[in-house]
């Protein structure tokens, strides 16, 4: 909420507040600055590295001057969102998302500069690694291949390696130094400082050692002896480390990136302009300059500029993108309409009752961005230990340079093993940990139509017992389908749907739309009506090859025609106990057949189930369409009737996925529409089908390309094994530098067996991760 600084001052009420912060570079900053609000009296803060922002609750004297000031002090940056830009009058779809529903108070912060910003970061990030892997690499290759190392070299390496650690490696030397301000220290200090050590020392034995000397050389042997450190150089670990690390900040980044996708998404599915009614003629403005009362104007296919009540005309509204209902609302004068919903029939003229932030949209839009702030981050597992970690080999190195120093071994003995006690535990595999292993098995899943979209993604998968599956267009098609024909005594199927889909054909209702695709996908080409009519909220009539056809609800057929056949009227009725929608066909004074529309169960889904539950998930179905339907559903495809929640709005799919992680359960949410973005943003784990709306696709942490409910499990697998692969290799990773340290503390490890057993743990890791690619789908 951008409450205004005064405001806050002066109420003693709870305000809440949200804030940019900047300068984090791991999760143990947002920890710190978490820790630091939270110490305020009133104030209660949650602070989400993945996004970068705070989300404060404060009262009494605390206001947000003090709120930024604290985490200013604390060594961050901190702001307010900007607020929402004013639409330009003469744009007449441009200035749209800037006035858009949601994009006031809070909302502001999921489409505010925010993305240009994270664009400039990732641009220089990018820059610092290619300038680190560019010259780096000649510098490990010659310091780690005697036959390559010609007179002078070690100089070329310095000139190399200068440029990795000053610029490639600032932004860890600058989050060292604003951690040392505060008495903290993170992997990005142990990086520094090990670097600048190495890079240190190199300069000291070139200039003022041996090294220096043309015809230097680093034998390679694979003997445990006390080295000469002025004799030395470590600017292959320097440049090394540097490049490793700054990849897996870089991918980091890149996931990072699209912490606002979801929202921005939602915001963009809304009208950009619509067609105001001005003294009884139309005149197209941005939607920004809607206001509450004014009468706008909507034709077939397209979107309702925000909510409102129908004032004039009829149609049928496709909603099913909001609320999950499959079959398309019937409206009239003086029903209520949603904007960013569809006209899918006639026109109509609705006039505005809530715009801006009062929206259905722009809630769902605060619902999304609640859920992504309030889920918890998931911590990196290295800057985990690191908390530990990092200290403890700080201590360590400053340890051994006191006992060296104590038992007179010199200066030259006593600063080689303080440094290679920080060169060996620089975590060399551990940069390549993470992002390896993200890489394959992020790759193989591309492969197998599964998007993963960063490593904060994994580790939800082991521990999820619950899947939430949305039902239309996940465990459904989505669309209406013609799933039935039932035809009277003595009548023709191919005739009835020659006539029926000829006249449907002609219609723009959805489930006209359905009939007339069935029957041409049956019959082929299908004649044109020779008249046509349409009934608003009834159907359809007129004439195809000389017969006067009606099609629609059985009250026209009967009006039109007779009574429907016992049995007629008994398919009609199975059909809409079982959720279906039922088609009455008549001609020539009789009634002929019923159709059956529904929105049809995917052939996959119910394996799909079966597969899912095999991996230790309940299956919950959870939907926005009706109870009968939804009970229908369910049946078919093996989920228990009391595991079928229906007629939710979206922001009660938020409210059940809650309750389920309430009662203990780790969630996973399966879904497609705007409907269930929020839900997918609040369960553990969001699986977004790549067939919907880029909302839920942004908001999902795995994304299924195809559409097939089957690649879930398969989904859920990959994450699994990818996490495991994390977890061997930082276990790797973490063992090496551990059982390395007591070497260098005792002077016992010649750089060049730590050059080449820091290179073997990343080709392990490397190794490792590649064993991801062999991963299959189950059949």
């Amino acid at each position: 909420m951008a409450t205004s600084t005064a405001h806050a001052h002066s109420e003693p009420a709870q305000n809440r507040v949200e804030l940019t912060i900047g300068g984090m570079t791991c999760a143990s900053c947002a920890a710190r600055v978490e820790k630091k609000l939270n110490r305020m009296d009133g104030v209660t803060a949650s602070v989400n590295y993945a996004t970068e922002k705070a989300r404060v609750e404060y009262a009494g004297a605390v206001g947000v001057d003090d709120l930024i000031a604290t985490v200013e002090a604390t060594g961050y940056t901190a702001a307010l969102p900007p607020p929402p830009a004013a639409p330009a009058p003469e744009a007449a779809s441009g200035a749209a998302p800037s006035s858009d529903p949601g994009t006031s108070d809070r909302g502001a912060s999921g489409s505010g500069p925010a993305p240009d910003g994270r664009d400039h970061e990732l641009t220089t990030l990018r820059q610092r690694l290619v300038t680190a892997v560019v010259l780096g690499l000649p510098v490990v290759l010659l310091s780690m291949v005697p036959a390559w190392q010609f007179t002078n070299w070690q100089w070329l390496s310095l000139t190399l390696a200068s440029p990795v650690v000053v610029y490639a490696g600032w932004p860890f030397h600058r989050a060292a130094l604003t951690n040392a301000r505060h008495g903290a220290a993170t992997m990005d200090t142990l990086v520094s400082v090990g670097t600048l050590a190495a890079y240190g020392w190199s300069l000291w034995a070139l200039f003022f050692g041996d090294a220096g000397m043309a015809g230097m050389t680093h034998p390679f042997a694979f003997t445990v002896s006390r080295g000469d450190g002025a004799s030395e150089i470590y600017l292959e670990a320097a440049a090394g480390v540097t490049a490793f690390i700054l990849a897996g900040r870089y991918f980091e980044a890149r996931a990072k990136r699209r912490a606002g996708a979801a929202l921005r998404a939602l915001l963009e599915l809304g009208a950009k302009d619509v067609a105001v009614l001005r003294d009884g003629t139309e005149v197209r403005v941005p939607i920004g300059a809607l206001a509450v009362g004014d009468r706008f104007v909507v034709r077939p296919g397209e979107k309702i500029a925000t909510d409102g009540v129908v004032r004039e005309g009829g149609s049928a509204v496709d909603a099913s993108l909001l609320t999950g209902e499959s079959v398309p609302v019937e409206v009239g004068p003086g029903s209520a309409v949603t904007g960013a919903t569809v006209n899918a029939g006639g026109r109509i003229v609705v006039e505005a009752v809530k715009v801006g932030a009062d929206t259905q949209l722009a809630r769902m839009a605060r619902l999304v961005e609640d859920a992504q702030n309030g889920k918890a981050a998931a911590q990196r597992l290295a800057d985990r230990i690191s908390g530990v970690f990092v200290p403890s080999v700080i201590v360590l190195a400053l340890g051994t340079l006191a006992v060296w120093f104590a038992l007179g071994e010199g200066a030259t003995a006593a600063f080689t093993a303080a440094v290679a006690v920080l060169i060996i535990a620089c975590p060399c595999a551990l940069g390549l940990a993470t992002p390896t292993a993200l890489l394959v098995g992020t790759g193989r899943g591309a492969q197998l139509g599964i998007l993963i979209k960063g490593p904060k993604v994994l580790e939800s998968t082991r521990a999820v017992d619950t899947v939430v599956l949305d039902k239309t267009g996940t465990v459904t098609s989505g669309s209406m389908t013609l799933t039935g024909v039932h035809v009277a005594d003595g009548e023709d199927e191919e005739v009835v749907l020659r006539l029926a889909g000829a006249l449907e054909h002609a219609s723009e209702h959805p489930i006209a739309r359905a009939v007339a695709a069935g029957a041409a996908e049956r019959l082929g080409t299908l004649p044109a009506p020779e008249d046509f009519a349409g009934l608003p909220g009834l159907g359809v009539q007129g004439v195809v090859d000389g017969h006067a056809v009606v099609v629609g609800r059985e009250r026209l057929v009967r009006e039109e025609a007779r009574e429907l056949p016992p049995a007629l009227a008994a398919a009609g009725a199975a059909a809409e106990e079982a959720g279906a929608t039922a088609v009455a066909v008549g001609w020539d004074g009789r009634a002929r057949a019923v159709l059956t529309v529904s929105d049809a169960v995917k052939p996959t889904s119910r394996e799909a189930v079966r597969r899912l539950r095999a991996l230790g998930l309940r299956p919950v179905l959870l939907t926005g369409d009706n109870a009968k339907v939804a009970q229908a559903v369910a049946a078919q495809v093996g989920i228990a009737a009391a595991d079928v929640h229906a007629e939710v709005l979206p922001e009660e799919k938020v409210a059940v996925v809650r309750r389920l992680q309430e009662q203990g359960r780790v969630v996973a949410m399966v879904g497609d529409g705007v409907n269930d973005a929020a839900a997918l943003a609040q369960a553990d784990l969001g699986l977004a089908m790549g067939t919907g709306t880029d909302a839920a696709i942004e908001a999902g942490d795995l994304t299924l390309v195809r559409g097939d409910l089957r690649v879930a499990a398969d989904a859920i697998r990959l994450a699994r094994r990818t996490l495991g692969t994390i977890k061997a290799n930082l276990f790797w990773a973490f063992a090496y530098n551990l059982a390395a340290i007591p070497l260098a503390a005792a002077g016992l490890l010649d750089p060049m067996i730590a050059g080449a057993a820091m290179a073997f743990s990343s080709v392990f890791v490397v190794a490792n991760s590649l064993r991801l690619r062999g991963f299959a789908p189950l059949r």
